[in-house]
């Protein structure tokens, strides 16, 4: 499987250079194989599991705690208006 680090890098709005292109491609090639051996490990007899510590409901109590102001949360936005976030429509009008 070929994962088009360029694409992704743009669909992410995060800039790379080509050789951090080649590095990130390499790396997760890397990775990809690594899972298609774990794909080969025999699982027969293993019950599945989605944790392993046997905690249930371990929950905190909510609190109202202070956030970020609306300046501060629109700090690095790419574009904005009217103090909101400004993103390119997603919908068409048809």
């Amino acid at each position: 499987m070929k994962i088009n680090v360029s694409h992704t890098a743009k669909l992410a709005s995060l800039p790379i250079t080509p050789s951090e292109v080649k590095k990130f491609e390499k790396q997760l090639d890397e990775t990809i194989d690594y899972v298609e051996e774990l794909n080969e490990v025999n699982t027969e007899n293993v019950e599945p599991t989605s944790q392993v510590t046997g905690l249930e409901n371990v929950l905190r109590q909510d609190s109202a705690k202070p956030s970020l102001s609306q300046e501060e949360a629109l700090s690095n936005a790419k574009s904005r208006y009217n103090g909101f976030f400004k993103v390119d429509a997603i919908l068409d009008n048809e």
